[in-house]
């Protein structure tokens, strides 16, 4: 089965009554675990994004915390999943600050990390692909910002 364009989807949207449009949400989020997260997102957490950015750097520091620390192959493989996950909930918001607060909040973090990450070439490599991926969007932020972000990202780049 193709899939409807995009252009298609959003003209037989707008058909379709309130209940109808409820029912397909209700349908929508029971297939996967991400649509029932970004509808939870675009109903309840949108309106108030620092609490959603507070959320996730709560759940970045419990997951830290929980990593098996017996070898680094242990530590690289639960870090790319906590990466992988603030990359997902990045997603759902859209917005390019919460973005950079969160990935430069992760490299603060795996700065901060014992053992140390630079004893791993892959983490280390890790930390300063985000660290960059912080800088390419912080150039794109209003004046204010980036010089807020740069700041920190300045103090990231001396570890």
């Amino acid at each position: 089965m193709k899939a409807a364009s995009l252009r298609d989807i959003k003209t037989e949207l707008n058909t379709l009554s309130t209940q109808e449009l409820q029912e397909l949400c209700l349908r929508l989020s029971r297939f996967k675990q991400e649509n029932k997260e970004l509808l939870t997102y675009l109903l309840f957490e949108s309106h108030n994004e620092d609490a959603y950015i507070d959320t996730i750097k709560s759940y970045i520091d419990n997951e830290l915390k929980s990593i098996n620390k017996d070898s680094y192959f242990y530590i690289r493989k639960s870090i790319r999943k906590i990466l992988r996950n603030i990359k997902k909930y990045i997603r759902y918001s859209l917005k390019k600050e919460t973005e950079v607060e969160l990935l430069l909040y992760f490299c603060y973090k795996l700065k901060d990390f014992k053992p140390s990450i630079k004893k791993s070439q892959q983490l280390d490599n890790m930390f300063q692909r985000q660290l960059s991926l912080s800088k390419k969007i912080v150039s794109k932020l209003h004046e204010d910002l980036q010089f807020e972000f740069t700041e920190t990202i300045e103090e990231l780049e001396a570890f």
